[in-house]
């Protein structure tokens, strides 16, 4: 037998100073007596009142206290094994929403491609928490759940210009990811999937990938964009373009995939003990995300044998019921046979008969 609560036991404790105190109070009653006379006055007061009684019911409340002590810790036996599955492991996307991800280079935009395989993933996945960072120069975060559904709806709503400041930032994003992780108690495999078209305006991702590892998260990166460059547009509230993004000298910004911003990505798979992706023509690469996914998925479903422990207070309850009832009927006066005085006169103080005369 084992105990769920072990801590309990140090209540235990508490009987010895209850016994002292019981004692104590027990010399307090004598010397409170003998203010009012010799012991030979006020025995006869307390004549009626039983010592051993009274130590009768000191142990039968002891015993109620111990045995409520030993249902309060839990016991417990081991019951019969049982075979468990394991499910899924945590996931944390970071979607770059950046301006640049506007950029059409890959149909209809690489930040809508990005979506719909994002939804394509969410739709296989069973049993995995998952939870969406959102960023660009600063970061929105969706936390880990999961209601797949719940987390569609908030990728559908959300846009480049949503966020509240431009720009890019890996580094941030990466350590908001770990964030959202170490706040969801995730434990077991934990994964952070980075896309991004790969340009990063502030910060030092390979550091934060370090920082990452060193938490045992790993890291896999899917780069988009071409190595031309795409210009990015200027959409109105319709999704209609109305211009295209222009530098300081009024030349277009093009926006590209190349050598720099690849080796940042594969760096950061690296360190994250991960891989590196980079989108096809058509595509964002989730499917080849999901191959390298599957052995993780594989490994959190193993099956694990555990024993089930079968409760077993109510015994220790049921005697800590049963003294605390015996200490309650206890009564500490023992019954002693009372001599009622006869009204009858001895024959010898009887009244003599009176006489009819001398």
């Amino acid at each position: 037998m084992s105990f769920r609560h072990p801590e309990f036991f140090w209540a235990l404790l508490a009987l010895p100073f209850f016994w002292l105190l019981l004692r104590g109070l027990t010399s307090w009653r004598r010397r409170a007596s003998l203010r009012f006379g010799d012991e030979a006055a006020y025995r006869p007061l307390i004549a009626g009142l039983s010592p051993a009684r009274r130590r009768a019911k000191a142990l039968l409340f002891s015993l109620g206290l111990a045995s409520l002590v030993v249902a309060l810790a839990g016991p417990q036996n081991k019951g019969k094994p049982r075979t468990i599955q394991r499910q899924g492991f945590d996931l944390v996307i970071a979607l770059d929403f950046s301006k640049s991800m506007l950029a059409r280079d890959v149909r209809p935009s690489r930040i809508e491609r990005a979506k719909l395989e994002i939804l394509r993933l969410l739709d296989e996945l069973d049993g995995e928490r998952v939870g969406l960072i959102a960023f660009a120069g600063e970061t929105l975060e969706f936390p880990m759940t999961f209601d797949y559904q719940a987390l569609g709806l908030f990728l559908r709503e959300v846009g480049p210009y949503d966020m509240p400041v431009g720009g890019t930032a890996i580094a941030q994003a990466l350590r908001a990811s770990a964030r959202l992780l170490e706040r969801s108690k995730a434990k077991g495999n934990r994964v952070v999937l980075l896309i991004t078209d790969g340009e990063d305006h502030e910060g030092n991702p390979r550091e934060a990938a370090r920082e990452l590892a060193k938490a045992g998260i790993r890291i896999y990166s899917v780069g988009i964009g071409s190595e031309r460059g795409e210009s990015i547009p200027i959409l109105d509230s319709r999704g209609q373009i109305q211009g295209y993004q222009r530098g300081e000298d009024g030349s277009v910004v093009q926006s590209r995939l190349g050598a720099a911003q690849e080796g940042t990505l594969r760096a950061i798979a690296r360190i994250g003990q991960g891989q590196y992706f980079r989108a096809k023509r058509g595509e964002v690469g989730i499917q080849a995300v999901k191959a390298a996914l599957a052995p993780l998925r594989q490994q959190a479903r193993k099956q694990k044998r555990v024993y089930v422990y079968e409760q077993q207070y109510l015994w220790a309850l049921g005697l800590a019921f049963f003294f605390f009832l015996l200490e309650a009927l206890l009564s500490e006066s023992a019954r002693r046979k009372v001599v009622r005085p006869s009204l009858a006169r001895p024959r010898d103080e009887a009244t003599p008969a009176l006489s009819g005369g001398p």
